[in-house]
């Protein structure tokens, strides 16, 4: 739209005319652009207001949460042993938290999620099992992951388990 009302001013003012009529041209051209920009608007503001319900309706379920704890250490241990922890969630937002999935990062670890939206300010826990099935080496400890998604940005958060194991 701005190159037509350019293209207009070029036009009038190459003409050298300073006449009434080239100045109600000149308004007429303007009104007439500025008219094409509101239909345009107009015709696309449905889409444009689409789009936004979209973005908004996407972010309103967006929230955020905070751990009691991000790494739960089980000291020294037995090859084999049964091991149980839990991490205490809470959601810090405006809308109901939905923990999606909870993946471990080997078969040793199981962790399981709340099955129920955890209203805001509420608390639940993410409930882990550890049986681990390798010593770690040298006495070091072994550290394992436990990605938890949900309905928060970033959607992924790591919590983590570590253990000795005899």
């Amino acid at each position: 739209m701005k190159v037509q009302l350019g293209l207009c001013l070029v036009l009038l003012a190459s003409c050298g005319e300073s006449t009434d009529n080239s100045k109600k041209e000149y308004y007429s051209a303007i009104e007439a652009t500025d008219t094409n920009q509101k239909e345009y608007l107009d015709e696309n503001a449905e889409g444009l207001s689409q789009a936004e319900k979209e973005l908004e309706e996407a972010n309103e379920g967006t929230t955020t949460l905070k751990f009691d704890k991000m790494l739960h250490s089980f000291g020294k241990i037995k090859l084999q042993s049964e091991n149980d922890c839990e991490f205490k969630v809470t959601n810090t937002g405006k809308s109901n938290l939905v923990i999606s999935d909870v993946q471990a990062s080997c078969g040793c670890t199981t962790p399981q999620k709340p099955e129920k939206p955890i209203p805001p300010g509420k608390s639940d826990v993410i409930k882990v099992h550890f049986k681990p099935s390798s010593q770690s080496v040298d006495g070091q400890p072994l550290e394992k992951t436990i990605t938890v998604t949900a309905n928060t940005d970033p959607r992924m958060t790591i919590i983590k388990i570590q253990a000795v194991v005899l």
